[in-house]
């Protein structure tokens, strides 16, 4: 299985920098999202993501990272947790980090949202900026 990275772009819409290593498991999402065709963009991911748990089937460590991203974006993250979610249900390994600027309390309280929805561990870091 490949590794997925695609670089993040600063323009009128904003991508994240994406970063998901079959090998190890460690998959980050990283920067803005704040895109025109947001789910054009996400559905490699979230196919990636989805072969990955079938195929590999190892541990996932999955951070998230973003100082801004739009509605849209937050319905893939929230696709992307579910996918995880239903990996640790099936015996998979995960980990899931979100930082989030410390002043940020409405990222903050997404992932508070997703943790609790999906009932799925989050753990949820301040950064300082």
């Amino acid at each position: 299985m490949e590794n997925l990275e695609i670089e993040g772009v600063k323009s009128t819409y904003f991508t994240p920098h994406v970063k998901f290593d079959a090998s190890t498991g460690k998959c980050l999402i990283e920067g803005e999202s704040y895109l025109e065709d947001t789910w054009e963009f996400y559905r490699p991911i979230l196919d990636w993501l989805k072969k990955y748990t079938e195929e590999k089937r190892g541990p996932i460590d999955f951070t998230f990272n973003l100082t801004y991203y739009n509605t849209s974006s937050s319905k893939c993250f929230l696709d992307i947790v579910r996918i995880l979610k239903e990996y640790q249900d099936a015996g998979g390994d995960v980990k899931i980090t979100w930082y989030y600027p410390e002043d940020d309390e409405d990222i903050r309280e997404e992932a508070e949202d997703y943790e609790n929805f999906l009932g799925i561990q989050i753990n949820i870091i301040p950064v300082e900026e």
